[in-house]
């Protein structure tokens, strides 16, 4: 398996999981039109505003992931572009490392609200009260993912800086710039 590989299947989940998330968002949004349809007939499905919540959270969590693998992530191309490849190429995996970094530090600093809640037992403050546990843990698990899909890439942009392979480096860790949109 070569590099190329585990970033293609990395691209291929994260596909997946950006369906799975967009029908999550078309289903939470014909609930949401249902109860407010049924509010102007005198009745409601009730906690609309609850789950929208809960679902933008796992959204946003498991969508971050889709980004990366989409070179889809903003940075300031002024300056990048203007570099020889092997400083393109460096800053591209300081950038990715540092924000593998980051998102491992969130993942890691989510795991004690999620165990908090499940050794509670608690419950949303709601009509609905739903276990809370339900949605940290869809949550938590985009943040872990993201953080798997982050470190991945920058263990792969590294080798390929280390192999002063600067194109290799830019398709797994740089960034979709406005040159690329326009020669499309």
């Amino acid at each position: 398996m070569t590099i190329f590989d585990l970033a293609a299947i990395l691209r291929r989940i994260n596909k997946c999981i950006a369906l799975v998330v967009g029908f999550g968002i078309l289903a939470t949004s014909g609930y949401i039109v249902t109860d407010i349809v049924l509010r102007k007939l005198g009745m409601s499905l009730g906690g609309s505003d609850e789950i929208s919540g809960y679902i933008m959270a796992g959204v946003a969590s498991w969508g971050m992931s889709f980004g990366l693998t989409e070179l889809a992530h903003v940075r300031i191309d002024v300056i990048r572009l203007r570099l020889m490849p092997f400083w393109r190429s460096g800053l591209d995996v300081f950038s990715i490392l540092v924000l593998a970094a980051v998102v491992s530090l969130i993942a890691i600093q989510a795991w004690p609200v999620l165990e908090k809640t499940m050794a509670r037992d608690s419950h949303a403050n709601t009509p609905l009260e739903t276990p809370l546990w339900v949605p940290q843990l869809i949550w938590f698990s985009g943040w872990l993912w993201f953080a798997v899909t982050a470190v991945i890439l920058t263990a792969l942009a590294a080798i390929c800086l280390g192999r002063q392979q600067y194109k290799a480096v830019a398709d797994v860790s740089g960034i979709g710039s406005e040159l690329d949109e326009i020669s499309k």
